[in-house]
């Protein structure tokens, strides 16, 4: 096939069920993906407010198994994977040998010699392929699980509620960033405590052929509490309003997780070499010295929305880079997350801008996350 030809996209086990609801498709790392159903700024706002309910089926799941799957992943990602227990999560990054981040990951221990490892949709068989080439040598199993699992997202305040009126899971004792094996709805799940929106809520692991009736049972449930299904779209600006980056955005190949702002992910204490050591331990080192560009958060005092890759500017010079921006329903503002050069990085720093079509539109310096939720 020449490289000229579409590549057919891939479709969740949900995709007849979005199409009903009138989703608006979009390409998402080469499967058809809601972008929205309706108002994206009204799914955001139910997140915030209520509840919304995400197909995120387009997620990359690896599991490793073994004796030795500790280990691997212990060299193969940058933190220590082999300290968490039986049932928790832990949120890690798989970097290249020149310490760029190839992807984050959220990683899950299932069982003493089984990790799940979930990598982000446009990144998976890089994930993939490094993980396979790094086990060589390892007494553990690396295997392309996208096709065992679809993933349903139920975030927001109202999550818990509904979730609860279908398990008998331990959801009380559920801890942010752990997983437990339960039932929902009768449905067997992995029922995991994490999430991309700044709001409390589950992401739920279950079989392609278990998806459409686990959808139904959540959309019924929360029926009366203002659960509304939710696109990529508002997932984006929620994600940007809790200050969480994106790779492809805030996280690159070119960037180390030092650059990012990252470090406390990179666990040099632990036992054994890792892939990338010796030149995250070099950024580290300059970082400390000297700091690069700081990730930061920009609240537009305008109406203009600024975009990846827009020039950030002061005294008429550039500082830095916008790395995603979008309208902030919860704020009513504009707002962005960019690296700008440290002299710059400071809270409310005056002065700075962000270069919109030639124009410098002024934008004030805040810490990120842009919104936390009430606990």
């Amino acid at each position: 096939m020449s490289s000229t030809e579409p590549t057919e996209l891939r479709h969740t086990a949900l995709d007849a069920l979005h199409r009903s609801l009138g989703a608006t498709m979009t390409d998402f790392a080469g499967w058809d993906m809601p972008l929205r159903y309706g108002s994206e700024r009204d799914e955001h706002i139910a997140v915030r407010t209520k509840a919304g309910l995400f197909d995120l089926s387009h997620m990359g799941e690896i599991t490793v198994t073994g004796d030795g799957a500790a280990a691997l992943l212990n060299y193969a990602l940058v933190g220590n994977i082999a300290s968490v227990g039986v049932g928790r999560a832990r949120y890690t990054m798989i970097c290249q040998a020149d310490g760029g981040i190839l992807d984050d990951l959220i990683v899950y221990r299932l069982a003493e010699t089984e990790y799940l490892v979930v990598a982000n949709a446009s990144n998976a068989q890089v994930v993939l392929d490094a993980l396979v080439e790094r086990s060589a040598g390892f007494d553990a199993e690396v295997r392309d699980d996208r096709d065992a699992y679809a993933l349903i997202a139920v975030q927001g305040p109202e999550s818990p509620g509904i979730l609860k009126s279908l398990t008998d899971a331990d959801l009380d004792g559920l801890k942010y960033y752990a997983g437990l094996p339960g039932t929902v709805a009768g449905v067997p799940a992995l029922i995991a405590r994490t999430g991309y929106t700044g709001e409390d809520g589950f992401e739920l692991f279950v079989k392609p052929g278990h998806a459409v009736e686990l959808w139904q049972a959540l959309t019924k449930a929360g029926e009366g509490v203002g659960l509304v299904p939710c696109g990529l779209s508002c997932r984006d600006t929620l994600r940007l309003e809790a200050g969480m980056p994106l790779h492809g955005h805030e996280l690159t190949t070119a960037l180390t997780p030092f650059d990012a702002g990252l470090g406390r992910v990179v666990k040099f204490e632990k036992e054994g070499d890792f892939v990338g050591r010796e030149a995250l331990q070099e950024a580290a080192a300059k970082a400390q010295e000297n700091p690069p560009r700081v990730l930061v958060g920009l609240v537009a005092e305008g109406r203009r929305v600024p975009r990846a890759g827009y020039a950030v500017v002061a005294g008429g010079a550039v500082i830095g880079e916008v790395t995603s921006g979008a309208p902030s329903p919860t704020l009513g503002k504009p707002i962005a997350m960019a690296y700008v050069d440290a002299a710059h990085a400071a809270p409310g720093t005056e002065g700075v801008g962000v270069d919109i079509r030639g124009s410098h539109e002024p934008y004030e310096v805040v810490a990120l996350p842009f919104y936390k939720r009430q606990k």
